[in-house]
């Protein structure tokens, strides 16, 4: 017979889950590989596809001893899909001097100034307007940046964009 949860001793439970069926517990003698001591965060923003090892990329990446033409080929190789963008990318640099990288999503700016069709925003919002868009152009700006902003939903996410098209002189239409 199967007791409630309820009705276990503290010790039954706690030896229950010692010895839980889980990948992530291992044998006494088993060793886990060591982690790689990270030597550096780099968050740069270039040009999908065109990373070449001149500055800002060499020196950056360079002073860290990363091979920078590994990573430009990795980089070139995985945004050949998004040319003309502008796509972030955070490097991670460990000790041994390899490297893992994560491409984020393009600045919020840049996908404005290309909804807006303007090439840079005002000098000075407050008074100059450059452009406008529209709200299902901030939706669909919002939807695409998401996964990056700190926003818990769709609206949310819009209110911060709006706000980086009002700060760039940029008006939002219904």
């Amino acid at each position: 017979m199967v007791r409630p949860l309820a009705q276990h001793s503290k010790t039954t439970l706690r030896k229950a889950w010692k010895h839980a069926v889980s990948p992530l517990h291992r044998k006494k003698n088993q060793l886990m590989a060591p982690k790689k001591k990270v030597s550096a965060l780099i968050k740069l923003q270039i040009e999908a596809g065109k990373a070449n090892p001149a500055p800002p990329l060499g020196p950056a990446l360079g002073s860290h001893g990363v091979n920078i033409m590994d990573f430009c080929k990795a980089y070139n190789a995985q945004t050949q899909d998004k040319m003309g963008q502008i796509i972030p990318v955070e490097i991670t640099v460990y000790e041994d001097r390899s490297f893992d990288f994560i491409l984020k999503t393009p600045p919020a700016a840049a996908l404005l100034k290309k909804a807006a069709g303007v090439q840079k925003g005002a000098d000075n919002p407050l008074t100059t307007k450059v452009g406008s868009v529209t709200k299902d152009q901030v939706r669909e700006i919002a939807e695409t940046k998401m996964a990056d902003l700190s926003a818990r939903d769709i609206e949310a996410a819009m209110k911060i964009i709006e706000g980086t098209a009002r700060s760039m002189g940029i008006t939002v239409t219904d």
